[in-house]
């Protein structure tokens, strides 16, 4: 795992337009995430392309721990917020689930995103294209029902409430999957990968 520095502005502007060369790429066939096998090459394309992007040099600087304040009823519904996201983004592997609830606790403590965690988590979810996690605006709260692993995602929840930091993904703020190439990606540091998600974080001034 790798921590973050900031990246020149010329690194950041190739890396942009490779992305969005990339992107172009990918739009002739309509959609990039297909499902294999009509979508397996262009999968491969993206995970040779996401690795040939460097992870930023040094260790991750952990996160603060969080320690959740307020009513009872309120941090059952934080541990159903992070829970559910965890298992939708990360399905039942506990490192990934881990890292998924990490990150949304890194985004809470940020201005710019909502001051709650099931904010957080449901940002943009009205929006077909808007969402901040996707399992909240794909349908996949609909048409992928998941209850194995939920029993492991809600303790995960509950320690993370309770000042556990999943210190392999840092302060990372966003992640995606290893076979896309989100458009955001050269605007931030790459510094860690859990499973096939690979996380990054704001560059730092």
């Amino acid at each position: 795992m790798f921590a973050a520095r900031r990246q020149s502005p010329l690194a950041v502007l190739w890396l942009l337009g490779c992305a969005l060369v990339f992107a172009w790429l990918m739009a002739r066939n309509h959609r990039f995430n297909i499902d294999p096998p009509l979508g397996a090459q262009r999968m491969e394309e993206a995970r040779a392309f996401n690795a040939s992007i460097p992870f930023v040099a040094g260790q991750p600087a952990a996160a603060r721990p969080f320690h959740f304040k307020g009513t009872r009823a309120a941090r059952e519904q934080a541990v159903q917020c992070l829970a559910t996201a965890a298992l939708y983004e990360a399905g039942t592997d506990r490192r990934g689930q881990k890292a998924v609830i990490q990150v949304v606790l890194n985004r809470l403590a940020l201005p710019q995103y909502p001051k709650t965690i099931c904010g957080v988590v449901y940002q943009g979810a009205t929006r077909t294209t808007g969402c901040q996690f996707s399992f909240t605006c794909d349908g996949s709260l609909v048409r992928r029902p998941e209850h194995a692993g939920w029993h492991g995602a809600r303790a995960a929840a509950r320690r993370a409430l309770s000042g556990y930091v999943f210190k392999p993904v840092g302060t990372a703020t966003h992640y995606h999957a290893d076979w896309t190439v989100p458009y955001w990606m050269p605007t931030l540091d790459k510094i860690a990968q859990v499973g096939t998600h690979i996380f990054y974080r704001p560059h730092r001034g």
